[in-house]
Protein backbone atom coordinates (compact mmCIF):
# COMPACT_ATOMS: atom_id res chain seq x y z
CA UNK A 1 0.00 0.00 0.00
CA UNK A 2 1.27 3.45 -0.92
CA UNK A 3 -0.29 6.77 -0.04
CA UNK A 4 -1.13 9.92 -1.95
CA UNK A 5 0.31 13.05 -0.42
CA UNK A 6 0.51 16.76 -0.99
CA UNK A 7 4.07 17.50 -2.19
CA UNK A 8 5.08 19.45 0.92
CA UNK A 9 3.74 16.83 3.32
CA UNK A 10 5.41 14.12 1.28
CA UNK A 11 8.81 15.79 1.59
CA UNK A 12 8.29 16.37 5.32
CA UNK A 13 7.50 12.70 5.76
CA UNK A 14 10.67 11.72 3.89
CA UNK A 15 12.74 13.91 6.18
CA UNK A 16 10.86 12.65 9.24
CA UNK A 17 11.87 9.03 8.62
CA UNK A 18 15.52 10.06 8.45
CA UNK A 19 15.13 12.18 11.60
CA UNK A 20 13.64 9.30 13.61
CA UNK A 21 16.56 7.04 12.74
CA UNK A 22 19.04 9.90 13.13
CA UNK A 23 17.94 10.50 16.72
CA UNK A 24 19.03 6.97 17.65
CA UNK A 25 22.24 7.21 15.59
CA UNK A 26 23.12 10.55 17.22
CA UNK A 27 22.51 9.42 20.80
CA UNK A 28 24.25 6.06 20.39
CA UNK A 29 27.19 7.68 18.60
CA UNK A 30 27.62 10.10 21.49
CA UNK A 31 27.32 7.27 24.01
CA UNK A 32 30.01 5.15 22.33
CA UNK A 33 32.39 8.09 21.94
CA UNK A 34 32.03 9.18 25.58
CA UNK A 35 31.83 5.68 27.11
CA UNK A 36 35.02 6.05 29.15
CA UNK A 37 33.80 9.33 30.65
CA UNK A 38 30.42 7.80 31.51
CA UNK A 39 32.25 4.93 33.23
CA UNK A 40 34.06 7.45 35.41
CA UNK A 41 30.87 9.43 36.00
CA UNK A 42 29.07 6.53 37.69
CA UNK A 43 32.26 5.22 39.31
CA UNK A 44 32.04 1.87 37.53
CA UNK A 45 34.79 -0.44 36.34
CA UNK A 46 34.99 -1.22 32.61
CA UNK A 47 34.07 -4.83 33.45
CA UNK A 48 30.84 -3.67 35.10
CA UNK A 49 30.07 -1.13 32.39
CA UNK A 50 29.96 -3.92 29.81
CA UNK A 51 26.52 -4.87 31.14
CA UNK A 52 25.27 -1.35 30.34
CA UNK A 53 26.33 -1.76 26.72
CA UNK A 54 24.78 -5.24 26.56
CA UNK A 55 21.50 -4.01 28.07
CA UNK A 56 20.81 -1.68 25.14
CA UNK A 57 21.45 -4.46 22.62
CA UNK A 58 19.17 -6.87 24.51
CA UNK A 59 16.31 -4.35 24.58
CA UNK A 60 16.85 -3.40 20.96
CA UNK A 61 16.87 -6.97 19.66
CA UNK A 62 13.76 -7.86 21.68
CA UNK A 63 11.88 -4.92 20.17
CA UNK A 64 13.06 -5.80 16.65
CA UNK A 65 11.65 -9.30 17.10
CA UNK A 66 8.34 -7.85 18.31
CA UNK A 67 8.05 -5.42 15.40
CA UNK A 68 5.76 -7.47 13.17
CA UNK A 69 3.37 -8.29 15.99
CA UNK A 70 3.16 -4.76 17.37
CA UNK A 71 2.97 -2.94 14.03
CA UNK A 72 0.19 -5.22 12.75
CA UNK A 73 -1.81 -4.76 15.93
CA UNK A 74 -1.29 -1.06 16.64
CA UNK A 75 -0.03 0.38 13.33
CA UNK A 76 3.28 2.17 12.79
CA UNK A 77 1.97 5.54 13.93
CA UNK A 78 1.27 4.36 17.47
CA UNK A 79 4.16 1.89 17.49
CA UNK A 80 6.79 4.49 16.57
CA UNK A 81 5.28 7.16 18.82
CA UNK A 82 5.43 4.89 21.85
CA UNK A 83 8.93 3.70 20.87
CA UNK A 84 10.19 7.30 20.68
CA UNK A 85 8.58 8.06 24.03
CA UNK A 86 10.35 5.04 25.56
CA UNK A 87 13.63 6.10 24.00
CA UNK A 88 13.31 9.60 25.43
CA UNK A 89 12.24 8.33 28.85
CA UNK A 90 15.28 6.05 28.88
CA UNK A 91 17.48 9.01 27.97
CA UNK A 92 16.17 11.07 30.89
CA UNK A 93 16.67 8.08 33.20
CA UNK A 94 20.25 7.68 31.94
CA UNK A 95 20.98 11.36 32.63
CA UNK A 96 19.62 11.01 36.17
CA UNK A 97 21.50 7.78 36.92
CA UNK A 98 23.78 7.75 39.95
CA UNK A 99 24.96 4.14 39.88
CA UNK A 100 25.46 1.14 37.63
CA UNK A 101 22.11 -0.70 38.17
CA UNK A 102 20.10 2.44 37.39
CA UNK A 103 22.05 3.17 34.22
CA UNK A 104 21.76 -0.47 33.12
CA UNK A 105 17.97 -0.40 33.49
CA UNK A 106 17.77 2.97 31.76
CA UNK A 107 19.77 1.73 28.76
CA UNK A 108 17.58 -1.39 28.59
CA UNK A 109 14.53 0.88 28.43
CA UNK A 110 16.23 2.97 25.74
CA UNK A 111 16.98 -0.21 23.81
CA UNK A 112 13.31 -1.17 23.80
CA UNK A 113 12.52 2.20 22.25
CA UNK A 114 15.52 2.46 19.92
CA UNK A 115 15.13 -1.04 18.52
CA UNK A 116 11.91 -0.05 16.79
CA UNK A 117 13.26 2.96 14.93
CA UNK A 118 15.72 1.90 12.20
CA UNK A 119 13.87 -1.18 10.97
CA UNK A 120 10.45 0.46 11.03
CA UNK A 121 11.47 3.63 9.19
CA UNK A 122 13.25 1.72 6.43
CA UNK A 123 10.27 -0.60 6.03
CA UNK A 124 7.91 2.39 5.82
CA UNK A 125 9.58 3.76 2.68
CA UNK A 126 7.96 1.26 0.26
CA UNK A 127 4.75 1.34 2.30
CA UNK A 128 4.27 5.09 2.15
CA UNK A 129 5.68 6.10 -1.22
CA UNK A 130 4.97 5.12 -4.78
CA UNK A 131 7.88 3.70 -6.80
CA UNK A 132 8.58 7.05 -8.48
CA UNK A 133 9.03 8.75 -5.08
CA UNK A 134 11.13 6.07 -3.36
CA UNK A 135 14.57 7.16 -4.66
CA UNK A 136 14.04 10.64 -3.23
CA UNK A 137 12.65 9.18 0.01
CA UNK A 138 15.65 6.88 0.40
CA UNK A 139 18.06 9.73 -0.33
CA UNK A 140 16.48 11.98 2.31
CA UNK A 141 16.30 9.06 4.75
CA UNK A 142 19.99 8.18 4.42
CA UNK A 143 21.38 11.73 4.26
CA UNK A 144 19.54 12.94 7.37
CA UNK A 145 20.51 9.80 9.33
CA UNK A 146 24.15 10.00 8.15
CA UNK A 147 24.35 13.72 8.94
CA UNK A 148 23.15 13.30 12.52
CA UNK A 149 25.46 10.33 12.99
CA UNK A 150 28.39 12.45 11.72
CA UNK A 151 27.70 15.13 14.33
CA UNK A 152 27.77 12.65 17.23
CA UNK A 153 31.54 12.53 18.06
CA UNK A 154 32.11 16.29 17.99
CA UNK A 155 28.93 17.06 19.90
CA UNK A 156 29.79 14.37 22.44
CA UNK A 157 33.27 15.78 23.01
CA UNK A 158 31.95 19.33 23.39
CA UNK A 159 29.24 18.29 25.84
CA UNK A 160 31.60 16.26 28.03
CA UNK A 161 34.20 19.04 28.05
CA UNK A 162 31.78 21.84 28.94
CA UNK A 163 28.80 20.37 30.80
CA UNK A 164 29.59 16.77 31.73
CA UNK A 165 28.61 13.29 30.62
CA UNK A 166 24.92 13.56 31.59
CA UNK A 167 24.34 15.93 28.68
CA UNK A 168 25.15 13.05 26.32
CA UNK A 169 21.65 11.76 27.08
CA UNK A 170 19.93 15.13 27.19
CA UNK A 171 21.23 16.64 23.95
CA UNK A 172 19.13 14.40 21.69
CA UNK A 173 15.89 15.02 23.59
CA UNK A 174 14.71 18.07 21.58
CA UNK A 175 15.18 16.16 18.32
CA UNK A 176 13.43 13.18 19.87
CA UNK A 177 10.47 15.36 20.82
CA UNK A 178 10.34 16.79 17.29
CA UNK A 179 10.42 13.28 15.82
CA UNK A 180 7.67 12.13 18.18
CA UNK A 181 5.44 15.04 17.24
CA UNK A 182 6.13 14.45 13.56
CA UNK A 183 5.35 10.74 13.81
CA UNK A 184 2.04 11.42 15.52
CA UNK A 185 0.98 14.17 13.11
CA UNK A 186 2.34 12.96 9.76
CA UNK A 187 2.11 9.17 9.81
CA UNK A 188 -1.28 7.84 8.66
CA UNK A 189 -3.18 5.99 11.32
CA UNK A 190 -3.68 2.77 9.38
CA UNK A 191 -0.25 2.17 7.91
CA UNK A 192 1.13 -1.24 8.87
CA UNK A 193 -2.03 -2.31 10.68
CA UNK A 194 -4.14 -5.19 9.47
CA UNK A 195 -3.75 -8.70 8.14
CA UNK A 196 -4.63 -11.68 10.28
CA UNK A 197 -5.20 -10.99 13.99
CA UNK A 198 -2.07 -11.28 16.09
CA UNK A 199 -1.94 -14.42 18.22
CA UNK A 200 0.01 -13.32 21.25
CA UNK A 201 2.36 -15.94 22.68
CA UNK A 202 4.81 -15.29 25.50
CA UNK A 203 6.80 -18.51 25.07
CA UNK A 204 8.75 -17.65 21.88
CA UNK A 205 9.47 -14.13 23.13
CA UNK A 206 10.76 -15.35 26.49
CA UNK A 207 12.89 -17.96 24.74
CA UNK A 208 14.41 -15.32 22.47
CA UNK A 209 14.94 -12.89 25.37
CA UNK A 210 16.77 -15.56 27.38
CA UNK A 211 18.91 -16.56 24.39
CA UNK A 212 19.89 -13.04 23.39
CA UNK A 213 20.62 -12.07 27.02
CA UNK A 214 23.08 -14.94 27.40
CA UNK A 215 24.69 -14.28 24.01
CA UNK A 216 25.03 -10.54 24.58
CA UNK A 217 26.31 -10.91 28.14
CA UNK A 218 28.79 -13.53 26.96
CA UNK A 219 30.11 -11.22 24.24
CA UNK A 220 30.20 -8.21 26.57
CA UNK A 221 32.10 -10.12 29.27
CA UNK A 222 34.44 -11.91 26.86
CA UNK A 223 37.14 -9.26 27.22
CA UNK A 224 37.28 -9.90 30.97
CA UNK A 225 36.46 -13.61 31.23
CA UNK A 226 38.42 -15.07 28.31
CA UNK A 227 41.67 -15.46 30.22
CA UNK A 228 40.48 -15.40 33.84
CA UNK A 229 37.42 -17.69 33.65
CA UNK A 230 37.29 -19.34 30.20
CA UNK A 231 35.10 -22.24 31.33
CA UNK A 232 32.41 -19.94 32.75
CA UNK A 233 32.47 -17.84 29.58
CA UNK A 234 32.20 -20.94 27.40
CA UNK A 235 29.21 -22.25 29.38
CA UNK A 236 27.41 -18.89 29.10
CA UNK A 237 28.09 -18.66 25.37
CA UNK A 238 27.08 -22.27 24.67
CA UNK A 239 23.85 -21.92 26.63
CA UNK A 240 23.01 -18.74 24.74
CA UNK A 241 23.81 -20.24 21.35
CA UNK A 242 21.85 -23.38 22.26
CA UNK A 243 18.76 -21.39 23.23
CA UNK A 244 19.14 -19.28 20.09
CA UNK A 245 19.26 -22.47 17.99
CA UNK A 246 16.13 -23.71 19.77
CA UNK A 247 14.41 -20.40 19.00
CA UNK A 248 15.39 -20.63 15.31
CA UNK A 249 14.09 -24.22 15.08
CA UNK A 250 10.83 -23.14 16.77
CA UNK A 251 10.39 -20.24 14.35
CA UNK A 252 10.98 -22.45 11.33
CA UNK A 253 8.15 -24.76 12.43
CA UNK A 254 5.71 -22.17 13.77
CA UNK A 255 2.68 -21.08 11.75
CA UNK A 256 2.96 -17.44 12.82
CA UNK A 257 6.60 -16.85 13.81
CA UNK A 258 8.10 -13.72 15.27
CA UNK A 259 10.83 -13.84 12.60
CA UNK A 260 9.84 -15.38 9.26
CA UNK A 261 13.03 -17.28 8.57
CA UNK A 262 11.45 -19.74 6.11
CA UNK A 263 10.84 -16.93 3.66
CA UNK A 264 14.41 -15.64 3.73
CA UNK A 265 16.43 -18.52 2.31
CA UNK A 266 17.23 -16.79 -0.99
CA UNK A 267 20.97 -17.18 -1.80
CA UNK A 268 21.41 -13.49 -2.71
CA UNK A 269 19.84 -12.39 0.57
CA UNK A 270 22.02 -14.76 2.59
CA UNK A 271 25.16 -13.58 0.77
CA UNK A 272 24.19 -9.97 1.42
CA UNK A 273 23.56 -10.74 5.08
CA UNK A 274 27.06 -12.18 5.30
CA UNK A 275 28.61 -9.05 3.78
CA UNK A 276 26.52 -6.89 6.11
CA UNK A 277 28.03 -8.85 9.01
CA UNK A 278 31.55 -8.25 7.64
CA UNK A 279 30.87 -4.52 7.29
CA UNK A 280 29.42 -4.11 10.77
CA UNK A 281 32.29 -6.06 12.32
CA UNK A 282 34.94 -3.95 10.57
CA UNK A 283 33.09 -0.70 11.29
CA UNK A 284 32.49 -1.66 14.93
CA UNK A 285 36.12 -2.59 15.58
CA UNK A 286 37.51 0.55 13.91
CA UNK A 287 34.93 2.73 15.65
CA UNK A 288 35.81 1.21 19.02
CA UNK A 289 39.57 1.74 18.78
CA UNK A 290 39.81 5.24 17.29
CA UNK A 291 38.78 7.35 20.34
CA UNK A 292 41.17 5.31 22.52
CA UNK A 293 43.93 5.63 19.93
CA UNK A 294 43.55 9.39 19.49
CA UNK A 295 42.84 10.49 23.07
CA UNK A 296 44.85 7.99 25.13
CA UNK A 297 47.46 6.73 22.67
CA UNK A 298 48.41 9.95 20.90
CA UNK A 299 47.47 12.21 23.82
CA UNK A 300 45.07 14.43 21.87
CA UNK A 301 42.42 16.51 23.66
CA UNK A 302 38.95 15.00 23.66
CA UNK A 303 37.58 17.79 21.45
CA UNK A 304 40.30 17.17 18.84
CA UNK A 305 39.43 13.47 18.80
CA UNK A 306 35.79 14.48 18.32
CA UNK A 307 36.66 16.77 15.40
CA UNK A 308 38.65 13.98 13.74
CA UNK A 309 35.86 11.43 14.14
CA UNK A 310 33.32 13.88 12.77
CA UNK A 311 35.62 14.68 9.85
CA UNK A 312 35.71 10.99 8.92
CA UNK A 313 31.92 10.76 9.26
CA UNK A 314 31.49 13.79 6.99
CA UNK A 315 33.62 12.05 4.37
CA UNK A 316 31.22 9.10 4.70
CA UNK A 317 28.30 11.49 4.20
CA UNK A 318 29.90 12.97 1.07
CA UNK A 319 30.70 9.51 -0.31
CA UNK A 320 27.13 8.38 0.41
CA UNK A 321 25.74 11.41 -1.42
CA UNK A 322 27.99 10.74 -4.41
CA UNK A 323 26.92 7.10 -4.48
CA UNK A 324 23.24 8.01 -4.28
CA UNK A 325 23.67 10.42 -7.20
CA UNK A 326 25.88 8.24 -9.42
CA UNK A 327 25.64 4.69 -8.15
CA UNK A 328 22.71 3.69 -10.32
CA UNK A 329 24.83 4.31 -13.44
CA UNK A 330 27.38 1.69 -12.39
CA UNK A 331 26.15 -1.74 -13.44
CA UNK A 332 28.71 -3.68 -11.37
CA UNK A 333 28.85 -3.01 -7.65
CA UNK A 334 31.43 -5.64 -6.69
CA UNK A 335 34.46 -3.41 -7.52
CA UNK A 336 32.98 -0.62 -5.36
CA UNK A 337 32.48 -2.94 -2.41
CA UNK A 338 36.02 -4.29 -2.72
CA UNK A 339 37.35 -0.73 -3.00
CA UNK A 340 35.55 0.14 0.24
CA UNK A 341 37.21 -2.75 2.08
CA UNK A 342 40.61 -1.83 0.61
CA UNK A 343 40.10 1.79 1.73
CA UNK A 344 39.68 0.59 5.32
CA UNK A 345 42.77 -1.62 5.00
CA UNK A 346 44.78 1.40 3.82
CA UNK A 347 43.37 3.60 6.60
CA UNK A 348 44.15 1.04 9.29
CA UNK A 349 47.69 0.54 8.00
CA UNK A 350 48.35 4.29 7.93
CA UNK A 351 47.04 4.70 11.49
CA UNK A 352 49.19 1.76 12.62
CA UNK A 353 52.26 3.52 11.19
CA UNK A 354 51.81 6.89 12.92
CA UNK A 355 54.67 8.07 15.16
CA UNK A 356 54.02 8.91 18.83
CA UNK A 357 52.52 12.38 19.37
CA UNK A 358 51.56 12.66 15.68
CA UNK A 359 49.62 15.90 15.04
CA UNK A 360 45.95 15.82 14.15
CA UNK A 361 46.65 16.83 10.55
CA UNK A 362 48.72 13.70 9.99
CA UNK A 363 45.61 11.55 10.50
CA UNK A 364 43.39 13.24 7.92
CA UNK A 365 44.36 11.09 4.94
CA UNK A 366 43.76 7.88 6.89
CA UNK A 367 40.44 9.18 8.19
CA UNK A 368 39.41 10.13 4.66
CA UNK A 369 40.01 6.55 3.55
CA UNK A 370 38.10 5.29 6.60
CA UNK A 371 35.20 7.58 5.71
CA UNK A 372 35.10 6.27 2.15
CA UNK A 373 34.86 2.73 3.53
CA UNK A 374 31.82 3.77 5.57
CA UNK A 375 29.81 4.31 2.37
CA UNK A 376 31.36 2.27 -0.42
CA UNK A 377 30.94 -1.15 1.15
CA UNK A 378 27.58 -0.99 2.87
CA UNK A 379 25.51 1.04 0.37
CA UNK A 380 25.99 -1.35 -2.59
CA UNK A 381 25.34 -4.27 -0.25
CA UNK A 382 22.13 -2.58 0.90
CA UNK A 383 20.99 -2.11 -2.69
CA UNK A 384 21.68 -5.70 -3.74
CA UNK A 385 20.68 -7.76 -0.71
CA UNK A 386 16.92 -7.24 -0.79
CA UNK A 387 16.28 -6.92 -4.52
CA UNK A 388 15.02 -10.50 -4.99
CA UNK A 389 12.90 -10.70 -1.83
CA UNK A 390 10.04 -8.61 -3.17
CA UNK A 391 8.06 -6.03 -1.25
CA UNK A 392 6.04 -8.62 0.65
CA UNK A 393 9.18 -10.10 2.27
CA UNK A 394 11.24 -6.93 2.54
CA UNK A 395 10.07 -6.11 6.08
CA UNK A 396 11.00 -9.59 7.31
CA UNK A 397 14.39 -9.40 5.60
CA UNK A 398 15.20 -6.02 7.13
CA UNK A 399 14.10 -7.25 10.53
CA UNK A 400 16.59 -10.15 10.30
CA UNK A 401 19.33 -7.86 9.02
CA UNK A 402 19.00 -5.50 11.98
CA UNK A 403 19.05 -8.38 14.45
CA UNK A 404 22.33 -9.44 12.89
CA UNK A 405 23.56 -5.83 13.08
CA UNK A 406 23.23 -5.80 16.86
CA UNK A 407 25.07 -9.11 17.24
CA UNK A 408 27.84 -8.01 14.86
CA UNK A 409 28.35 -4.72 16.72
CA UNK A 410 28.70 -6.43 20.09
CA UNK A 411 30.95 -9.13 18.63
CA UNK A 412 33.22 -6.51 17.03
CA UNK A 413 33.54 -4.52 20.24
CA UNK A 414 34.34 -7.68 22.21
CA UNK A 415 36.96 -8.79 19.67
CA UNK A 416 38.58 -5.35 19.60
CA UNK A 417 38.59 -5.06 23.40
CA UNK A 418 40.10 -8.54 23.89
CA UNK A 419 42.80 -7.91 21.31
CA UNK A 420 43.61 -4.49 22.74
CA UNK A 421 43.78 -5.79 26.30
CA UNK A 422 45.94 -8.78 25.38
CA UNK A 423 48.40 -6.68 23.38
CA UNK A 424 48.52 -4.00 26.08
CA UNK A 425 49.66 -6.52 28.69
CA UNK A 426 52.31 -7.90 26.35
CA UNK A 427 53.58 -4.49 25.24
CA UNK A 428 53.68 -3.13 28.78
CA UNK A 429 55.74 -6.12 29.93
CA UNK A 430 58.11 -5.68 26.99
CA UNK A 431 58.65 -1.95 27.63
CA UNK A 432 59.01 -2.44 31.39
CA UNK A 433 61.61 -5.17 30.85
CA UNK A 434 63.54 -2.88 28.51
CA UNK A 435 63.52 -0.09 31.09
CA UNK A 436 64.75 -2.47 33.78
CA UNK A 437 67.51 -3.68 31.50
CA UNK A 438 68.57 -0.10 30.81
CA UNK A 439 68.49 0.87 34.46
CA UNK A 440 71.17 3.58 34.27
CA UNK A 441 69.30 5.44 31.52
CA UNK A 442 66.02 5.29 33.43
CA UNK A 443 67.73 6.40 36.64
CA UNK A 444 69.36 9.32 34.83
CA UNK A 445 65.99 10.42 33.42
CA UNK A 446 64.31 10.15 36.83
CA UNK A 447 67.11 12.05 38.53
CA UNK A 448 66.86 14.81 35.96
CA UNK A 449 63.11 15.17 36.45
CA UNK A 450 63.51 15.09 40.25
CA UNK A 451 66.08 17.87 40.04
CA UNK A 452 63.73 19.97 37.90
CA UNK A 453 60.81 19.48 40.28
CA UNK A 454 62.83 20.22 43.41
CA UNK A 455 64.12 23.42 41.82
CA UNK A 456 60.46 24.45 41.49
CA UNK A 457 59.93 24.05 45.23
CA UNK A 458 58.72 20.45 45.52
CA UNK A 459 60.15 18.29 48.32
CA UNK A 460 62.60 15.55 47.37
CA UNK A 461 60.28 12.66 48.30
CA UNK A 462 57.29 14.19 46.49
CA UNK A 463 59.46 14.94 43.44
CA UNK A 464 60.69 11.35 43.22
CA UNK A 465 57.13 10.03 43.62
CA UNK A 466 55.95 12.37 40.84
CA UNK A 467 58.83 11.34 38.59
CA UNK A 468 58.07 7.62 39.04
CA UNK A 469 54.36 8.22 38.40
CA UNK A 470 55.21 10.21 35.26
CA UNK A 471 57.43 7.40 34.00
CA UNK A 472 54.69 4.85 34.69
CA UNK A 473 52.14 6.94 32.77
CA UNK A 474 54.53 7.26 29.84
CA UNK A 475 55.05 3.49 29.76
CA UNK A 476 51.27 2.88 29.93
CA UNK A 477 50.60 5.39 27.15
CA UNK A 478 53.29 3.91 24.93
CA UNK A 479 52.01 0.38 25.58
CA UNK A 480 48.47 1.49 24.74
CA UNK A 481 49.61 3.22 21.55
CA UNK A 482 51.50 0.12 20.44
CA UNK A 483 48.45 -2.02 21.25
CA UNK A 484 46.18 0.23 19.17
CA UNK A 485 48.64 -0.05 16.31
CA UNK A 486 48.62 -3.86 16.66
CA UNK A 487 44.82 -3.82 16.54
CA UNK A 488 44.87 -1.58 13.46
CA UNK A 489 47.19 -4.09 11.76
CA UNK A 490 44.66 -6.82 12.54
CA UNK A 491 41.84 -4.66 11.12
CA UNK A 492 43.92 -4.05 7.98
CA UNK A 493 44.40 -7.81 7.55
CA UNK A 494 40.68 -8.48 8.11
CA UNK A 495 39.74 -5.75 5.62
CA UNK A 496 42.06 -7.28 3.01
CA UNK A 497 40.40 -10.63 3.65
CA UNK A 498 37.00 -8.98 3.24
CA UNK A 499 38.05 -7.49 -0.11
CA UNK A 500 39.15 -10.94 -1.28
CA UNK A 501 35.87 -12.46 -0.07
CA UNK A 502 33.90 -9.82 -1.97
CA UNK A 503 35.81 -10.50 -5.18
CA UNK A 504 35.41 -14.30 -5.07
CA UNK A 505 31.74 -14.43 -4.08
CA UNK A 506 29.32 -14.62 -7.03
CA UNK A 507 25.93 -13.70 -5.59
CA UNK A 508 26.29 -9.93 -5.25
CA UNK A 509 27.78 -8.35 -8.37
Amino acid sequence: MTWGWHADKKRLLMLLLGLIVGVEFLENGMFVFAASHIVGGIDAAPREFAQVQAAYAIGSMTMIVLQQWLSRHFGYRRYLSVALALFMAGGFACAASQDLPTLTFARLLQGFGGGALFTSCRVLVPMLFAPRDRPQALKDFMLVAFALSAAAPLLSAALVDHWGWRWIFLAAQPLGALALAGAWVLLPDGVGRGGEPVRWAAGPLLLFAAAVTLVQMGLAQARFELFAHPARLAITALCGVGLLGWFVAHQLRHDEPLVRLRELGHPVFLAGLGLYFVHYCLAGASGYVFPIYAECGLGMPLTTAGWLSTFSALVTLAAAYAYIKRGARLPRKKPLMAAGALALAAAAWMLASMPPEAPAGALLLALTAKGVFGALLVLPVAGLTFRDLGEERFAHGYQSKNLMRQVAGTFASALAAITLQDRQFANYAQIAAHIDAAGPQASHWIDGLVATLTSQGMSGEAARHTALATLSRMVEQQALLMSCEDLYRLIAALALGAALLILVQRRLK
